[in-house]
């Protein structure tokens, strides 16, 4: 009985400390599997990977994390430090719930709290189609060639680039049905480098003055006018 209500004041306390953290974003997570170990919050700042929050877990699979952040942006948590143990999400102000299993780290994660998330997720999602053809089309490809048939090849890099063209139009037209987001300057940044400057332009015209002024908005804005500027 002692032992039980021991575990119960440690648990409580752990809990407690959690929730005492302060932060305009708090993460809280569970890892299913987890018994001890180390979670982390990072973010890029430049390009230099930062450790913003940690916890040291031993025995326990819930953790919190927190981060005072101006505006929304890409976030990992990790475990220990592994490349290979990493969720990437997208963090915002106010509560963020992600769950996953230690076997399954980044596959099996589900973030919720984040419209933005929830928009990138539904981009990836439709993203991950457009790849799947691009890459039967690639080996349908490699096959001609092998078979030396040139007319059938020819087709092929034709429905190729028609392929690539639907996909930069998608992100297009995503960022701009969701220019009031932040995921859709990140689209056009991570989406869209070789796209036309026209599409950008487009998706930049489309964003909201708040979104403009984000983090990555304001990247969005730098990367354009580079590009227009070697232009000329």
């Amino acid at each position: 009985m002692k032992k039980i209500i021991y575990s119960f004041i440690i648990i409580s306390l752990l809990i407690s400390c959690g929730n005492d953290k302060k932060g305009t974003m708090k993460v809280h997570g569970t890892i299913n599997g987890l018994k001890k170990g180390t979670i982390y919050l990072q973010k890029y700042k430049d390009t230099l990977l930062v450790s913003l929050d940690s916890v040291k877990l031993n025995g326990e699979n819930n953790f919190t994390l927190v981060d005072d952040i101006e505006s929304p942006e890409i976030y990992f948590v990790v475990l220990d430090n592994n490349v290979d143990k990493k969720i990437s999400f997208f963090g915002e102000k106010g509560e963020i719930t992600l769950t996953s299993k230690l076997d399954k780290f980044a596959t099996s994660a589900k973030i919720l709290g984040s419209k933005n998330q929830t928009l990138l997720e539904e981009h990836e999602a439709m993203i991950q189609k457009f790849n799947g053809k691009q890459l039967d089309l690639i080996k349908d490809k490699f096959e001609a060639k092998k078979a030396g048939d040139t007319e059938f090849f020819t087709k092929l890099e034709k429905d190729e680039k028609s392929l690539i063209r639907r996909k930069y139009y998608f992100s297009t037209n995503f960022a701009v049905n969701h220019g009031e987001y932040e995921v859709a300057p990140y689209i056009a940044l991570t989406e869209l480098y070789y796209a036309n400057i026209r599409l950008l332009d487009t998706i930049n015209n489309s964003l909201s003055k708040k979104v403009k002024a984000s983090k990555y908005g304001l990247e969005l804005k730098e990367f354009i006018d580079g590009i227009k500027k070697n232009e000329n």
